[in-house]
């Protein structure tokens, strides 16, 4: 745990430190915490003081209190105004169809200049790159393009991505904290294009998505789908 600041309160020593055994996956959800009175001996304090930070992530729903059993880690939600963050495997599924993948591309690299500044770590620093197209019902739908912060998930190139998208693996892994996006019409590259089986003067729907998980940048991805076989759609 990062250590603390000489003047920060103790009710907020105590959250920071609830919330991260949470997202070092200690706690997973539906999992109990201690409690007040223990984390009360625990920290040296009283337990109007450990109440205040139980309340605090109870009120931000990384906890929840069930009256008379005890308080639990709650039920994360992961998403992101209009885009939910969900597997593109977990969609085609939902709509009866059949989903494969093929991966193209899953290694090591070195950032570069811009990448280092997009993660917000020292240019040199190790990143995980993956590419990989997702098909409904043999007609390929997206191609997902995704960078990864080495020092978030370490084992990301040892998944076995025939069984499981990288969305689902990271969720997992990976607490969510944060989430940037936009979504643009544009032309794919000849590559992507390929990878699409369209033609590189068709309009993709391109969806840019950033996470941030353990207080740092965890992924942004790029992911391309045909215009004229896609559509982003949810409801509030």
């Amino acid at each position: 745990m990062k250590p603390s600041k000489p003047d920060t309160p103790a009710f907020q020593v105590i959250k920071d430190t609830l919330l991260q055994e949470i997202q070092s996956g200690k706690w997973k959800e539906g999992d109990a915490i201690p409690a007040e009175t223990t984390l009360a001996s625990q920290f040296g304090v009283s337990r109007m003081t450990v109440n205040r930070a139980v309340r605090e992530l109870t009120s931000e729903q990384i906890l929840t209190r069930i009256q008379g059993s005890g308080t639990y880690v709650a039920q994360q939600k992961y998403q992101a105004t209009l885009v939910a963050i969900k597997s593109i495997a977990e969609e085609i599924r939902s709509r009866g169809h059949a989903h494969r993948s093929e991966l193209h591309e899953l290694k090591a690299e070195v950032a570069t200049e811009q990448l280092a500044a997009e993660f917000q770590v020292k240019a040199g620093h190790t990143l995980f790159h993956s590419v990989i197209v997702h098909f409904e019902n043999e007609v390929a739908i997206q191609v997902e393009d995704r960078w990864v912060n080495s020092s978030v998930t370490p084992e990301y190139l040892q998944q076995d991505f025939s069984v499981m998208t990288p969305n689902e693996y990271l969720v997992a892994v990976a607490p969510l904290q944060g989430v940037d996006y936009s979504i643009e019409a544009a032309l794919p590259p000849k590559q992507i294009a390929e990878m699409l089986h369209i033609s590189a003067k068709e309009a993709c729907l391109v969806l840019h998505r950033t996470t941030r998980s353990r207080d740092m940048i965890a992924t942004s991805v790029t992911m391309w789908h045909p215009g004229k076989r896609y559509q982003f759609a949810g409801s509030f």
